[in-house]
């Protein structure tokens, strides 16, 4: 299958740079899977698309602001670092679940990580950066693929990095937001779910709920539960091969808690639909399946499961996800759940009547 095959035209000024005033006021696009029938309706209309005994499961990852912005000690040059994954470090040690950072033997409490760095040239091994008037410091300390580069940060005075990590650090927006990030982002750019730490991108799905529509769900009788995956950010990378099969995704990290997992199996045992909030969701429940005999099991590890047209869906019987770019791994899950035609179709109804794409923008149901 080639790539060219999810293209399509999509004016720039249908990317949504800023999100919607009211979360549940974004538009919402339901397609039938069985007959193709496409609806027109908002976020506020979800209850009446989904009914009693529905399962909805959602992300509960946390985006952290990991866009770094300093200066090169001592040259004082303008530095950028972008976060994208905790690395065990040079020396090889682990990092135990929980804990905020590695305990060096200088007694400062570091942490390694993979990141994206600028000016990329001339940051190169043994380069030191600042950030946040000497809240937080950095080394680039080796190199990596993709023009990533192995970074040990540390904080002076006892401090975790984390915490100074979350003080100094600006939201990472996705890259065809051109705009910089403002105060309101580190609310906006988290969902209603967000409880565990650790993407650098949010799982924009859960962007569209709130509270009070969680309650109205469950006046409906539908029930909610949610799994963890971190967002690493590899789901903004592009496909760069021609063949679609050739394409491989970064692994992320995910946790399924034994609630969840107990929830899911009762929902398939009575027939009840499972409803993923999101491709990271769907990814990480249709991974566990895979690996367990089409049982989702409680456990944590890392995926890199990429899902694209022809790959059988073991859980899932309904999607809410947001309109996505051109030829991207999102586009090719989509499709793979609701049929190519189906969503070609669908992408060029929501173009034609000016739906907003991505993070920020409008939602498609898919049941």
């Amino acid at each position: 299958m080639l790539v060219r095959e999810f293209d399509f035209d999509l004016p720039p000024e249908l990317i949504a740079q800023e999100p919607s005033r009211d979360r549940t006021g974004a538009r919402l696009l339901h397609l039938a899977r069985v007959t193709g029938a496409l609806t027109h309706a908002h976020i506020s209309d979800l209850p009446s698309f989904l009914r009693a005994g529905d399962l909805v499961v959602a992300n509960d990852t946390r985006v952290f602001p990991a866009r770094l912005l300093g200066h090169r000690t001592p040259s004082g040059g303008a530095v950028e670092c972008l976060l994208v994954g905790r690395s065990a470090g040079r020396e090889g040690l682990e990092r135990q679940e929980g804990q905020d950072g590695l305990e060096g033997l200088d007694g400062k409490t570091e942490q390694f990580w993979d990141a994206l760095v600028h000016p990329g040239q001339k940051l190169k091994p043994g380069a030191r950066m600042v950030f946040g008037d000497g809240a937080l410091w950095g080394e680039v300390i080796g190199r990596g693929s993709f023009g990533r580069r192995l970074v040990r940060l540390w904080t002076e005075g006892g401090r975790s990095v984390d915490a100074a990590v979350d003080a100094v650090g600006h939201v990472p927006l996705p890259p065809y937001i051109k705009r910089p990030d403002d105060s309101p982002d580190r609310e906006r750019y988290q969902t209603v779910f967000a409880d565990r730490r650790g993407s650098v991108a949010a799982p924009t799905a859960g962007l569209h709920f709130t509270r009070e529509l969680l309650e109205r769900l469950h006046a409906g009788g539908v029930e909610t539960c949610s799994i963890t995956l971190h967002v690493g950010y590899g789901t903004f990378q592009p496909v760069r091969v021609e063949e679609v099969e050739a394409h491989r995704l970064h692994p992320e990290r995910y946790e399924i808690s034994p609630a969840t997992a107990d929830a899911i199996a009762r929902a398939r045992t009575e027939q009840r639909r499972v409803i993923a909030v999101g491709t990271t969701t769907t990814r990480t429940l249709e991974a566990v399946a895979k690996a367990n005999d089409g049982a989702v099991v409680a456990g944590r590890g890392e995926t890199d499961l990429f899902i694209y047209p022809g790959f059988t869906f073991r859980v899932i019987a309904g999607l809410l996800t947001n309109f996505h770019v051109p030829k991207s791994s999102l586009l090719m899950l989509v499709s793979a759940f609701a049929g190519v035609e189906a969503v070609r179709q669908a992408y060029r109804v929501a173009v034609e009547q000016r739906y907003r794409f991505y993070s920020y923008g409008d939602a498609m149901l898919i049941t």
